[in-house]
């Protein structure tokens, strides 16, 4: 059975303050939820005091990103060696808005992604559609060529230190919304096509839902076959917003070990 995890993704949010009020506050629930992961990204400026605050609770942190090399003259940038050192456990390759915003392109993502691993840290891989991809039929396509760059690439063994998360990009921010029944059939395809490359891998590899997971459709989402945990933006900025949702993701957990 794959273990639930929930990922806050804080993104570009927070002072100091309000960066410790909410990391105390999630610490301060987690421990209700043992048969869940629960991690948070916060943003670089705050992972010092993060991990400060987290410290001897069950709550893992990780970033948003990374740049693919050791060392250097890269200014601006910070290593999975740097990360490491800091206590991280999970860093983001591939998240939407970077490859939207910041033109982050199929190589770039799979060299980072494999500079995560190679760092001992635990890649969060982002794939998903626009809203032109999937009303245009291309959803397969795009998040298949978005999987497949990255085994090319790092190999299909990196895979198993990895998570996968699903970003309908089309379902966030949008007033639109993905039903549990869409969301499972990316997934299903997702395990799918890592299942062509290495069924061990498919059927143990964690894949996370995230597109805008909130503690009203948590449940349903997690509900699905597929579906092993979310990367939530917006609800995990409130600790009690986020640990409603691994309250959820506990329930589940709870639910499918007595079947």
């Amino acid at each position: 059975m794959r273990r639930p995890l929930i990922a806050g993704n804080w993104k570009m949010h927070g002072s100091l303050s309000q960066a410790k009020a909410l990391a105390e506050g999630i610490k301060a629930g987690a421990s209700a939820y043992t048969d869940v992961d629960i991690a948070v990204l916060p943003a670089f400026v705050h992972l010092n005091l993060v991990r400060d605050h987290l410290h001897h609770s069950p709550v893992m942190w990780g970033a948003q990103n990374l740049y693919p090399g050791t060392q250097g003259a890269f200014t601006g940038e910070v290593s999975g060696a740097m990360l490491k050192d800091l206590g991280c456990r999970y860093v983001l390759a591939g998240h939407s808005e970077r490859r939207a915003i910041l033109g982050e392109d199929l190589r770039l993502v799979a060299a980072k992604f494999k500079a995560a691993v190679e760092a001992g840290l635990k890649p969060v891989l982002c794939v998903g559609e626009t809203r032109e991809q999937r009303e245009g039929g291309d959803t397969e396509n795009v998040v298949g060529e978005q999987l497949e760059s990255v085994i090319r690439f790092a190999g299909v063994e990196a895979f198993r230190q990895a998570v996968i998360a699903y970003e309908p990009v089309w379902a966030i921010g949008t007033g639109l919304t993905a039903t549990p029944e869409q969301a499972q059939a990316v997934h299903a395809f997702i395990r799918e096509k890592m299942a062509q490359n290495n069924v061990d891998i498919a059927k143990t590899i964690c894949i996370l839902y995230g597109g805008s997971m909130k503690p009203e459709n948590a449940a349903a989402l997690l509900a699905m076959p597929d579906i092993d945990g979310g990367l939530i933006g917006g609800a995990s900025l409130d600790a009690a917003s986020f640990l409603a949702i691994c309250a959820a993701a506990s329930r589940e957990a709870a639910a499918a070990k007595a079947n």
